[in-house]
């Protein structure tokens, strides 16, 4: 797994329901959560993100475009699902049109739940991701 060697770009997706997630994500880049402060900075592009933030439910709509924007961010990318509707599909798993959780559509590498999840809880999760602790060791032969 390659490692993020410079600030991390963030770029955040919502596949989809309430929007009370991305709001929070959102309050991560005002002045009183700044995770700027540890280098991320926001972007709308995906060819230029480190790091993709789902949220919501992966409907069948959004599956697609999901894989597609993925597939568009660099070799060392990271991806973390944020709230219970990407973990899990939250209060809306058995409508028709849910697709599954997002692990079952691209591999994630760290999970935040919740129904909003705190802005700690996620500024805690991309630390984590970028600390040399969640890397995962090399194997040995």
């Amino acid at each position: 797994m390659k490692r993020i060697k410079k600030s991390p770009w963030i770029c955040n997706y919502d596949a989809g329901g309430c929007n009370g997630c991305i709001l929070e994500i959102f309050v991560l880049f005002t002045p009183r959560y700044d995770i700027e402060r540890f280098g991320c900075l926001l972007t709308h592009s995906a060819r230029h993100a480190d790091i993709l933030l789902v949220s919501g439910i992966v409907n069948n709509q959004a599956k697609e475009r999901l894989k597609t924007i993925f597939d568009q961010m660099p070799k060392a990318k990271k991806v973390i699902a944020i709230g219970s509707c990407a973990i899990s599909g939250g209060p809306f798993k058995d409508c028709y049109n849910f697709a599954g959780p997002t692990d079952k559509t691209i591999p994630v590498d760290m999970y935040v739940p919740g129904c909003p999840p705190r802005p700690e809880a996620i500024i805690d999760a991309v630390v984590k991701l970028l600390s040399d602790k969640h890397a995962k060791p090399k194997r040995k032969n």
